[in-house]
C-alpha cells in the first residue's frame, strides 16, 4: 500500500512515517507541505519520496492508494471526505471529528465509495491491551467494579493548536480521549452517566476529572495539557485487578507493561517495550483496506467515543 501524508505535523514525523516504512506491506511515497523544509526529515525516510506543495495535488497522484491525515482537528472531517471521494482509503489523527455527528457523513462516505476511512487509534493495535481484553474476558480479576485512569502531558506554548479552539485545541480531544476508548473497547460498554469537572485557560480546557457510571462498573480519569507526564489505566475487580504502567505511548511514559493480581494474590507482569503500535496500525489497516478484514477501530467505535466525549464537555456545562 502506497501512502501520502497530507502535512508535515510531529506525530507524522517522528511516529507515523517511520512506521509506514517499517510496516509491511507499506511504503510512503508522497508528502504534502508547502514547506520544503518541513519535507526534509521525511525524504530522509524515503530519498524518493514526492512532495505536493498542496493537499489537493497530493489527492490527485494516481500513485497513492492511502493518506494519513494529521492536521489539525478542526480540518479532519473536511480532508477525510475529499480524501475518500478522490479514491484514497483514509487514516486519520484523532479526534477524526469535534461532534459525534459528524462521524454520520463519513460513515456514508465509507460506505458509498468503498474506501476505508477510519480513526488513527494505534492502542486499538497493540498486545498489551489485547492481553487486557482477553484477562477480562477469561474472568481473571472476577467481576469488574471499577475503571481508573489519567493521561497528562506539558504543553504550555499558548500559539500552540492545542491551545487554540477554534483550530479544535484541549486536552480532552487530545488525550482524554484514550481513557475513554481504552475502557470501551477492553468491557464492551457505552456509560450511563456522567459527571466532570474542567478547567479552562483561552477557551479550551487545559485539565478535566470525569466520573462515570456504566452499567456494571464506574470509571474515573483525569487528563491535562499542562501537567507533569503522566498516564496509567487500572482495571479493579473482586477477585483481582491490572494494571498497564504506559497504557498509550510505552515506552515514551516508561516501562511499557501489564500487571495483574488475580484471586489468590499472585501478581504476574508481562513487558512490552519493543512494539512499535504505529507499525502494526499501519500493518492492519492495509489488510483491511486491500482484503476487507475487520478494522479494529471502525468509524462506529470512533463515534461512540465522540459521544462519550461530547457528553463529558455537557456534564461540565
Amino acid at each position: 500500500m502506497r501512502w501520502g501524508i497530507l502535512g508535515a505535523a510531529k506525530i507524522a514525523r517522528t511516529d507515523v512515517a517511520p512506521a509506514i516504512q517499517l510496516a509491511k506491506g507499506a511504503e510512503l511515497v508522497a508528502v504534502a507541505t508547502r514547506d520544503t523544509d518541513r519535507a526534509a526529515p521525511f525524504q530522509a525516510l524515503a530519498p524518493e519520496l514526492q512532495v505536493h506543495n498542496s493537499y489537493d495535488a497530493l489527492l490527485a497522484d494516481p500513485n497513492i492508494d492511502a493518506v494519513y491525515i494529521p492536521l489539525p482537528n478542526h480540518l479532519h472531517v473536511e480532508w477525510s471526505l475529499k480524501a475518500a471521494q478522490a479514491g484514497k482509503h483514509v487514516l486519520c489523527e484523532k479526534p477524526i471529528a469535534l461532534h459525534a455527528n459528524d462521524i454520520d457523513q463519513l460513515i456514508a462516505a465509507r460506505d458509498t465509495t468503498g474506501r476505508l476511512i477510519a480513526e488513527a487509534f494505534m492502542v486499538a493495535h497493540h498486545p498489551q491491551w489485547a492481553l487486557a481484553r482477553d484477562l477480562m474476558a477469561q474472568g481473571a480479576i472476577g467481576q469488574l467494579e471499577h475503571v481508573e485512569g489519567c493521561f497528562t502531558y506539558t504543553n504550555r506554548d499558548l500559539s500552540n493548536i492545542r491551545h487554540i479552539a477554534d483550530m479544535g485545541g484541549g486536552g480532552l480531544r487530545d488525550v482524554g480521549v484514550y481513557p475513554c476508548f481504552v475502557t470501551r473497547m477492553t468491557t464492551g460498554m457505552e456509560p450511563d452517566r456522567l459527571r466532570a469537572d474542567i478547567r479552562t485557560q483561552n477557551g479550551v480546557d487545559i485539565f478535566a476529572r470525569v466520573w462515570a457510571d456504566f452499567a456494571d462498573f464506574t470509571m474515573s480519569f483525569y487528563c491535562g495539557m499542562m501537567q507533569a507526564r503522566r498516564q496509567q489505566m487500572v482495571f479493579h475487580g473482586q477477585d483481582g485487578w491490572i494494571a498497564l504502567h504506559a497504557p498509550f505511548n510505552g515506552p515514551n511514559y516508561g516501562d511499557c507493561r501489564v500487571d495483574w493480581c488475580d484471586a489468590d494474590g499472585q501478581i504476574t507482569t508481562r513487558h512490552f517495550n519493543n512494539i512499535n503500535q504505529y507499525a502494526l496500525m499501519i500493518e492492519a489497516f492495509g489488510r483491511s483496506a486491500q482484503t476487507g478484514a475487520e478494522f479494529a477501530c471502525p468509524l462506529e467505535m470512533s463515534k461512540g467515543n465522540q459521544v462519550m466525549i461530547d457528553a463529558i464537555f455537557d456534564a461540565a456545562a
